[in-house]
């Protein structure tokens, strides 16, 4: 028989609190505890602080999904742009303007924005951005105006807009382990894309029963009051939460019995991020799948009307949404299994060989099909979309999750320089040539670099200092 206290230390009550504190949480993996040396009141009570946190990865995923469909609003203006009545006197430059300052806005406000996500929390900045759309559009409905419209719905909607949506994507992400990155941020940024399903006939309906003013006071009322909603949702982990995969079960355990002197660094600072090479060129690459796929989005359904002498009008509009919106899940889902490298990749050569069938669109051919124009605007959706998902699940795989709102805001300004800088030069040569071969081939040549550039890249390596682990009479001591 052993002696008192060691019966008592190797008993069953004993051996059960040197057990990490783990527990199956469904698709999730497991999240665990580290285990400690039980004090002497440990071993006499069950200590609840131990237990798990309630997982609500799901329900802000879906919330952030929800705030994006909302946010989508932007895809609206091309509805409400032609809406506006000819007494208002704007002239086709005028009516531009205020979209061209909302996606400016949007892209710059981004960076400041996701800095606050990673300091206050989500749940404020996005229901900061909430407020703004709502009093940017309801701002515009009193004015007729170009200045009116510039201020509501370009400088304050596209201010709300940067704001609703760097506050999204972090706080879903932080919920999953490594493994499930792609598929929850797109699921969360395909709202985005899938917006215009909604958004354009909606619009479309109101202006043609009770005018843009009213569309836009019924559209921003409706849509503060669901992004304010939602954002009550969204909630980040409790500080120290790290979601283990089953398989990295033990790894800690292993790491504890032989701890490093050095350790490879998981957490970067802006400054630090710009301080690599590999953002520069994932900014690069950024440019020229979104300003590639912006192009000819911008254009699609002109391209479909000259080239094929078709006029699909909506319904080309209405699949390239559905196909923006499933590429950004699917290209997500993809990344988690064979890499974002390779996704990134087959993404790039694929946008480039579906618009080098466009370009050779025409009357009479087989291309100048309403079916396969469909399945063209789809492909090409998808594949820009793509871009929205893969992008933020690399800078988290390079830069980590604790300045993740802040570092993608400056990855992000590639989406507004390359895609809508692009975008509008390949609409003044169009002017000036009445062709689509620059955009055409700019596009691809463009598309083929950034492929190339997949093979270069690969996430930092840098080294810093391992913490010293922690004594265990210290740990008794707190």
């Amino acid at each position: 028989l052993m002696p008192g206290p060691d019966r008592a230390r190797n008993s069953p009550a004993s051996r059960q609190a040197h057990v990490p504190a783990c527990r199956e949480v469904g698709s999730f993996g497991r999240a665990c505890l580290a285990p400690m040396e039980p004090t002497m009141s440990q071993a006499s009570s069950t200590d609840t602080s131990l237990a798990p946190p309630e997982n609500h990865g799901w329900r802000v995923t879906f919330a952030g999904m929800g705030i994006n469909l909302a946010l989508g609003v932007l895809y609206s203006w091309s509805v409400i742009s032609k809406g506006i009545p000819e007494g208002w006197n704007w002239s086709e430059s005028g009516k531009s303007w205020p979209y061209a300052i909302a996606c400016l806005v949007f892209c710059l406000i981004m960076v400041p924005a996701g800095r606050m996500q990673d300091r206050i929390g989500p749940r404020i900045v996005a229901t900061i951005g909430g407020i703004l759309v709502g009093a940017g559009m309801i701002l515009a409905s009193f004015t007729t105006t170009s200045f009116g419209y510039i201020l509501g719905f370009g400088i304050l909607a596209g201010a709300g807009l940067g704001f609703g949506y760097a506050s999204a994507t972090p706080p879903a992400v932080k919920w999953f382990p490594k493994a499930k990155t792609g598929l929850i941020a797109g699921l969360v940024v395909s709202g985005f894309g899938l917006a215009s399903v909604y958004i354009a006939p909606l619009a479309k309906s109101l202006i043609a029963v009770y005018g843009v003013p009213t569309t836009m006071l019924v559209l921003g009322i409706g849509f503060l009051l669901v992004v304010v909603g939602l954002a009550q949702l969204l909630k980040p982990p409790p500080k120290g939460y790290v979601p283990q995969d089953v398989t990295q079960a033990a790894a800690p355990a292993a790491a504890a019995a032989a701890p490093a002197q050095t350790q490879k660094k998981e957490e970067f600072t802006p400054t630090e991020m710009l301080k690599t090479w590999q953002f520069y060129l994932l900014w690069f690459m950024y440019a020229c799948g979104a300003g590639a796929g912006l192009m000819v989005i911008a254009k699609l359904a002109a391209m479909a009307s000259l080239q094929a002498k078709i006029e699909l009008g909506f319904i080309l509009v209405a699949v390239l949404a559905v196909g923006n919106g499933g590429g950004r899940i699917l290209a997500g889902m993809l990344s988690d299994k064979i890499g974002r490298k390779a996704t990134l990749c087959i993404c790039f050569i694929l946008q480039a060989v579906v618009i080098a069938l466009l370009s050779q669109t025409q009357a009479g051919t087989f291309l100048a099909n309403a079916v396969v124009l469909a399945v063209v605007s789809a492909l090409i959706g998808a594949n820009y979309g793509a871009n929205l998902s893969l992008f933020p699940s690399v800078t988290k795989d390079f830069y980590g999750l604790k300045n993740f709102g802040v570092n993608y805001g400056l990855v992000f300004t590639a989406w507004g320089v390359g895609g809508f800088m692009l975008a509008m030069l390949a609409g003044k040569v169009y002017d000036q040539t009445k062709t689509f071969t620059f955009a055409y081939y700019t596009s691809i040549v463009l598309l083929v670099l950034a492929a190339a550039a997949t093979f270069l890249l690969k996430a930092p390596h840098h080294m810093e200092a391992a913490p010293e682990p922690v004594k265990e009479l210290d740990a008794v001591k707190s």
